[in-house]
């Protein structure tokens, strides 16, 4: 009457190495889902595709970005996201104003995506257009995340530049 079934002892502990393999899993699953990326490109494509100078911001989840002129990719906790963008190529102005920046224009750049005029951050469109490719030339690397990313349409003569950053 008291004696133990040998099945049951075999299905005790079958029900304990599944349980202790399902909480192995859920620890290793994220905690919260990858960066939305896809909106990130919307906006930047939207604003780069449009015909007249325009600005738009996206707010970002996330703790790393990096930007090429084809390419956005966020990176959070919870993963990695990339997203290709389709419309012209973008010019990423990601660093702060240094004195390196200045001296290779992009610190101009900056203040351009900040709302400045590019007559007032540069001295002609030429020199305008030669930050812009350097900029676009840069390595893309992984950078601190803003907590909104800025993206402007510029035309200064007849040089057209979206900046994101």
């Amino acid at each position: 009457m008291f004696e133990t079934n040998v099945d049951a002892t075999y299905a005790w502990l079958g029900l304990a190495l599944v349980s202790v393999a399902t909480a192995g899993v859920a620890a290793t699953l994220p905690a919260s889902p990858p960066p939305d990326v896809s909106g990130v490109a919307h906006t930047i494509d939207s604003v780069a595709d449009g015909p007249h100078p325009s600005r738009a911001e996206h707010g970002l989840a996330a703790s790393r970005i990096r930007l090429t002129e084809r390419s956005v990719a966020l990176r959070s906790d919870g993963g990695t996201g990339t997203a290709s963008l389709h419309g012209p190529k973008i010019t990423p102005v990601l660093a702060r104003q240094t004195e390196r920046n200045r001296t290779d224009g992009s610190g101009g750049l900056r203040r351009v995506l900040d709302g400045v005029p590019p007559s007032a951050a540069f001295d002609d469109p030429t020199a305008f257009a030669a930050a812009a490719d350097r900029a676009r030339d840069a390595d893309a690397e992984w950078k601190p995340a803003p907590d909104r990313l800025a993206v402007r349409r510029v035309h200064y003569g007849s040089v057209h530049v979206t900046l994101v950053g």
